[in-house]
């Protein structure tokens, strides 16, 4: 088990700077928020890496919250809740404490 609650904390902290990042760097600048990136599409073009990797990480962090859920024994609701977590930048991290508070 404490190697399912490590994974799942890796993944939920790598997704949740991931997801910060994406919310608050990448789609500002992508859809010219606030008019302060206008004209930026050199900046557009440096940062797609953001999406890119939160593309490829965020099935992960599901993935190891699955698994966690499985091996905690949880219910599919409280699993869900869980993998929701991860869509929102600062939920991840807050799920990945209330984690690890409880099962390490």
């Amino acid at each position: 088990m404490k190697a399912t609650v490590t994974r799942f904390r890796i993944m939920a902290i790598i997704s949740g700077v991931m997801s910060l990042l994406l919310w608050f760097v990448y789609l500002p600048i992508r859809h010219q928020w606030f008019g302060l990136f206008a004209g930026g599409t050199n900046l557009r073009e440096k940062i797609i890496w953001i999406a890119v990797v939160h593309g490829y990480l965020y099935p992960l962090y599901v993935l190891s919250a699955v698994n966690f859920g499985f091996k905690a024994k949880w219910p599919l609701p409280k699993m869900l809740l869980l993998i929701l977590a991860g869509t929102l930048p600062v939920a991840s991290l807050w799920a990945e404490r209330r984690v690890v508070r409880t099962y390490k």
